[in-house]
């Protein structure tokens, strides 16, 4: 004798898990890898920190037929920087210039002014690098003595001007004109408000035959 035959729910609920089991490892498959991508996504990250690329000395701006002017605390104009061309480079903070001009004032009122092929100037505009052809003049003045201060000029094909702390300097050969006074060195650095002038290297002098200047 034989049992009695299985009911059609029995049947049914048979065939599904016959097909459960088939694609129970396919489901088990998805879940863990599901699982493996949140836990990656949501990991912190315990490695060394990442280094920003470098900086490329590009520029990221350009200017044309300019002037940069800065001023003190009281609004008095302190110099001016000219050029045809300047092309500013972030990576560090500084403006090449196009056939420059500066001028120049210090707190007498006095003025220099310095012209170049070239130029490279920091960020605040205190200093300037000229380069080729580049010649500095300070105009006669009067001293706080009374006494007058003839005209000097410095030229070479490289001269270093510190605007804020009235210091010239080169590492190059230059010229130095002052009066009728002329002088040639390998090296020079020269100190406006000590009123220090250093030669150095292969110096020669031509000094005029009348009183000495002041």
């Amino acid at each position: 004798m034989t049992g009695p035959a299985p009911t059609r729910p029995g049947r049914w609920w048979r065939t599904l898990a016959d097909r459960a089991s088939v694609y129970l490892p396919v489901i088990l498959m998805a879940a863990v890898a599901l699982g493996t991508y949140w836990l990656a996504r949501n990991t912190p990250d315990f490695g060394p920190p990442r280094v920003p690329p470098a900086p490329v000395h590009e520029p990221d701006y350009f200017m044309r037929d300019f002037a940069i002017r800065n001023f003190d605390g009281a609004g008095r104009l302190q110099s001016e920087i000219f050029g045809t061309e300047g092309r500013h480079y972030p990576d560090t903070d500084t403006l090449e210039i196009d056939n420059p001009r500066v001028r120049a004032f210090n707190e007498r009122g006095e003025l220099t002014v310095a012209t170049a092929k070239r130029g490279i100037s920091n960020g605040d505009g205190s200093e300037v690098q000229l380069i080729g052809d580049a010649v500095v003049t300070r105009e006669a003045s009067t001293a706080p003595d009374g006494q007058p201060r003839p005209r000097m000029r410095i030229s070479g094909e490289f001269l270093h001007a510190f605007l804020d702390t009235e210091r010239l300097s080169s590492h190059k050969p230059v010229e130095l004109l002052r009066g009728s006074d002329r002088f040639t060195a390998d090296r020079l650095d020269y100190d406006n408000l000590d009123r220090l002038l250093q030669l150095e290297g292969r110096v020669r002098g031509v000094i005029s035959a009348g009183p000495p200047s002041p």
